[in-house]
């Protein structure tokens, strides 16, 4: 597996293409179990200093990760750096183990099922029966925009 350094190697950011991030937490440790971590966690995909680099489009925080659904606007390492930040602050103390992955959405692949397969995490883990019932994820298409690029 890839260390985090390695993972930079290559990485291109490409503005107004989608990407899949993937963010662990410090020796996977269930950080997000806690309701008030969790909440911030998913507020911060939402801060306005993230936005400016990545506009979410949907995300899922489980316990000891984050999957993130974005287009990409500014700088992807950026965008991860600022989201980390804002979440470390909120716990008070670090929280994330280095680096990330990232995958570029195709636009043949679907940013739709993408988004889909994100959010159903919390059910492939077993950590409900039903999407409903699990507290820290979003889909931009629950409040559509007229001005969202992608049709749904």
């Amino acid at each position: 597996m890839p260390r985090g350094h390695a993972l930079r190697l290559g990485r291109r950011c490409i503005p107004g293409h989608y990407y899949v991030v993937t963010i662990v937490t410090e020796n996977r440790r269930h950080v997000f179990r806690d309701f008030s971590m969790g909440c911030a966690a998913s507020r911060a995909f939402y801060h306005p200093s993230v936005q400016r680099h990545g506009v979410t489009w949907a995300f899922v925080v489980m316990p000891d990760h984050v999957h993130w659904l974005m287009a990409l606007e500014g700088d992807l390492s950026q965008a991860v750096k600022l989201y980390k930040s804002y979440v470390s602050l909120a716990a008070g103390s670090p929280v994330w183990q280095r680096g990330f992955h990232d995958r570029l959405i195709r636009q043949e692949e679907g940013i739709r099922d993408s988004a889909r397969y994100i959010v159903a995490n919390p059910l492939r883990a077993g950590l409900v029966n039903q999407i409903g019932d699990y507290s820290f994820w979003d889909a931009r298409w629950l409040t559509p925009n007229a001005d969202d690029p992608v049709i749904v």
